[in-house]
């Protein structure tokens, strides 16, 4: 069903109330028979977008609540998530960042609802990767992130005014601690290997020489 303008082709074309055989209501901005311009797309599941179309595609400045409670707030790209966004998620979490194709992608801060922690850094196709700073209430963590987990050197900056300089090295699992009806899990978290405790120093993941002890 559709009640709106129309052209002289009988195309929907400029303002229009649309319900899709699905069940889906759109209500907004037409142009020569496309959904562009501002527009209201309601789903069946609950979910609803609110934002720029062009040409059916969800492109441009768009607000998207989906049916778990969470929502998006930022740039769209022919129906991706692409640009710089804001994801609000169900469970009160936010990145607030760049978006490539759909995923976190490029720079951008996660917040942790339940601990308050913050990561700070480089994303890659969805995961935490690249340079970063993990910060909690009275320490930071400043490295490299690779999967979503620290690897290689970095230091904990602590707030009573000293570091602790290490690595993190990819732990390899002891055979004898498995049980027998479990999988062997194949992940397991890195684990941090302290090499010193300095004073606070300039210092970066990439190379600088570290401080002396």
């Amino acid at each position: 069903e559709y009640d709106g303008e129309r052209n002289s082709e009988g195309e929907r074309h400029g303002r229009g109330k649309a319900r899709l055989p699905n069940g889906d209501t759109y209500d907004g901005e037409y142009e020569r028979g496309f959904r562009s311009g501002q527009g209201t797309y309601r789903f069946q599941n609950g979910a609803c977008y609110i934002g720029k179309y062009l040409q059916n595609k969800k492109h441009g400045q768009g607000i998207f609540f989906y049916p778990d409670g969470s929502k998006y707030e930022g740039d769209w790209v022919n129906d991706q998530r692409h640009g710089y966004g804001v994801y609000t998620y169900a469970n009160g979490d936010t990145y607030t960042g760049e978006w490539f194709n759909h995923n976190r992608h490029g720079q951008g801060t996660y917040v942790y609802k339940d601990t308050g922690a913050i990561y700070v850094g480089g994303w890659v196709n969805g995961n935490q990767e690249g340079e970063a700073e993990l910060i909690y209430l009275n320490h930071r963590f400043k490295g490299k992130f690779l999967n979503g987990n620290p690897v290689g050197r970095g230091k904990y900056v602590f707030d009573i005014g000293c570091e602790q300089h290490g690595e993190y090295i990819q732990s390899e699992q002891d055979k004898g601690e498995v049980e027998e009806e479990e999988e062997p899990s194949l992940l397991v978290a890195p684990k941090w290997k302290a090499s010193e405790i300095t004073k606070l120093t300039l210092w970066t993941p990439h190379g600088e020489n570290p401080p002396s002890p």
